[in-house]
């Protein structure tokens, strides 16, 4: 079966088209500046690529434009958008949906009932599934929601300390995120240790960072919370502060609760505290420069990832393999090395010249000779674990 990929954001459309039998990627592409001007960009193997500007309205004209250059004599991959047996849309929250689902009129509704605690992610998801579902009406279409891996996290971890009713009326409650990615490099880090129920920590590191750790293929804990602006500062959200702070700079610099939330997601993180930039290979290239807040911000980030692992080792009474992963985690190696630094306490301990001059792109095992604990960088791949469960799901 040929499964298609969806992941919609608020002003774009990427896409990626599987042969589930071979487990090729066929073609990938991004739909740009939705509702603005438009512009796409289709991939296929060993091809040139193609790239156009042209009007896309909305959603819906995205992915018409996807299935014509699909199906197209010379950019195309198949003969007709029939081959193509169900697709799979990417949502970054699926309030307490449990498991991948196929999207009907009741998913639906619940979706966009919690629009409101994902105001971000939701409305995109969802216009790019209804403008999917409008041109491939027949088909299959299937939901993976992010959030949905932590359904296995048990009350003591995923309940905030706070009136319990706020739970009961609100749903206030710790969902995590970046679940596809944890899932998939966790299930890659048991293969490569042969142990399909060991105890892993994942480091989803990016412009969005999470930390998840996972015991007999389930997530015990994360670091992202009711919200993705919670655990380890990222590329513009603070993560955990003293919920107190909140309040606090309302008052002092007269703020709504829409500037305040502002600040905390788009102005704060590494930006704020390094006042360079959001993104760490800037922050780096600053500090080697001299910059005291740039090489304050490494350490910041450095000592809350720490503060993590260390937390869930405690959690889980030990671990077996420490995972890096996603855009900085895959490719920032000095971080990698700061993080594990000091860690052989724990029996972590990496090769720090593998680590600095190993390939990028694909698995790579850091590990110390002699360390009790499996470090690796994994790539991660969510686009193909959405392909397996929508497989999975259209093929019952």
């Amino acid at each position: 079966m040929k499964i298609l990929v969806v992941n919609a954001g608020s002003s774009s459309l990427k896409y990626q088209l599987f042969d589930m039998e071979t487990g090729e990627v066929l073609a990938k592409g991004l739909c740009e500046r939705i509702g603005i001007d438009g512009k796409i960009t289709h991939k296929r193997p060993g091809k040139e690529d193609y790239s156009k500007e042209t009007e896309l309205k909305d959603h819906k004209a995205a992915i018409e434009l996807v299935l014509s250059l699909l199906t197209d004599p010379e950019l195309g991959v198949v003969a007709s958008a029939d081959e193509i047996g169900a697709v799979g849309h990417r949502f970054a929250h699926g309030g307490e949906i449990r498991q991948s689902s196929i999207l009907d009129d009741e998913k639906l509704a619940y979706l966009e009932s919690i629009v409101e605690i994902n105001p971000l992610h939701g409305p995109p998801a969802i216009s790019g599934f209804k403008g999917c579902k409008a041109v491939m009406p027949d088909v299959v279409h299937v939901g993976v929601f992010d959030t949905s891996y932590y359904s296995s996290m048990e009350e003591k971890a995923f309940i905030y300390p706070l009136p319990y009713e706020l739970y009961e009326k609100h749903k206030i409650r710790r969902y995590g995120f970046h679940g596809t990615s944890h899932r998939f490099v966790c299930a890659e880090a048991c293969k490569l240790i042969g142990n399909k129920d060991a105890k892993i920590i994942t480091c989803h590191l990016g412009n969005g960072s999470s930390i998840t750790a996972t015991v007999n293929g389930k997530a015990v804990d994360t670091s992202m919370g009711f919200t993705p602006n919670d655990g380890v500062p990222m590329g513009t959200r603070c993560g955990a502060i003293d919920p107190t702070v909140v309040p606090y700079i309302m008052k002092k610099e007269g703020l709504t609760p829409a500037e305040v939330e502002k600040l905390l997601n788009s102005k704060s993180g590494l930006l704020g505290v390094s006042g360079v930039s959001s993104d760490c290979r800037d922050i780096d290239a600053a500090a080697e420069a001299g910059n005291r807040r740039a090489a304050l911000t490494n350490e910041i980030l450095t000592h809350n990832i720490k503060k993590i692992i260390g937390s869930y080792v405690a959690e889980m009474n030990g671990v077996d393999a420490l995972v890096f992963t996603a855009g900085i985690g895959e490719n920032n190696k000095t971080l990698r090395q700061n993080v594990c630094r000091d860690m052989s306490y724990l029996g972590i301990k990496i090769d720090e010249e593998i680590n600095m001059n190993g390939p990028r792109g694909e698995i790579l095992e850091i590990t110390a000779p002699g360390a009790s604990v499996r470090t690796f960088v994994i790539p991660t791949n969510e686009e193909y674990m959405i392909a397996l469960d929508t497989l999975a799901l259209a093929t019952k």
